[in-house]
């Protein structure tokens, strides 16, 4: 698939685990991918990977396979490949079994109307227009994300990372002194989004993986 490359799956082994969802901000949305991952950042979710990639026809009928022949096919295929997408590798600290289902809340309801109506406060009701242009896409379920995830991001597995630390030996040893830096940093630097700035820079500087790529939504 053309212009589509990256992360196949995170798993943490031993006393730390980590699920991972996937989840995309769509065509009629992008230009406001700032304000998006700002909503995301504030409701403590963790994204582990962005990159931003323009599907072809081709590529869009492939993710929506499992809906060809049905009526919405065509509109979703045209739809999804009319733009760039910014996809998302997300994660939340409270752990598996709340990551897929915490993140599908804050998306909100398919139909950006009713999600105005039931779930004022999600991405859906905030940023998307109506059940097609829904402004963000997030995986179904466990199954659904892995799978997505290696549609999205096929090319780099990161799988069963070993930690010899207790949660609080962990964080003392390397989120603390990264996160210190991080914000030491941002007061110099001052920035107009300090939370998607400081989101950049910890991804940049994460001391565990610091090979993770993701380009300037903007561009």
């Amino acid at each position: 698939m053309a212009n589509v490359k990256s992360v196949s799956g995170i798993q943490l082994s031993g006393r730390i685990d980590m699920e991972v969802t996937l989840a995309f901000i769509k065509p009629d949305a992008y230009a406001r991918s700032e304000e998006i991952l700002e909503v995301i950042l504030s409701h403590n979710f963790i994204i582990l990977q962005r990159r931003a990639v323009k599907l072809s026809a081709e590529d869009a009928s492939e993710f929506y396979a499992e809906e060809c022949g049905t009526m919405s096919f065509a509109g979703r295929v045209t739809f999804l490949s009319s733009g760039p997408l910014l996809v998302l590798l997300v994660t939340h600290p409270g752990g598996p079994g709340v990551t897929v289902d915490q993140f599908k809340r804050l998306v909100g309801p398919t139909n950006s109307n009713k999600a105005r109506e039931i779930c004022p406060d999600s991405l859906r009701a905030l940023f998307g227009t109506d059940g097609l242009r829904n402004a963000v896409h997030a995986s179904g379920s466990l199954t659904a994300a892995k799978g997505e995830i290696r549609f999205f991001f096929p090319s780099v597995t990161v799988d069963h990372l070993r930690l010899q630390h207790n949660a609080k030996e962990y964080l003392d040893e390397f989120v603390t002194p990264t996160l210190l830096q991080g914000l030491d940093a941002l007061c110099k630097c001052k920035p107009r989004a300090p939370v998607v700035w400081l989101a950049d820079w910890l991804l940049n500087n994460n001391p565990k993986k610091p090979r993770i790529l993701h380009p300037d939504p903007s561009s």
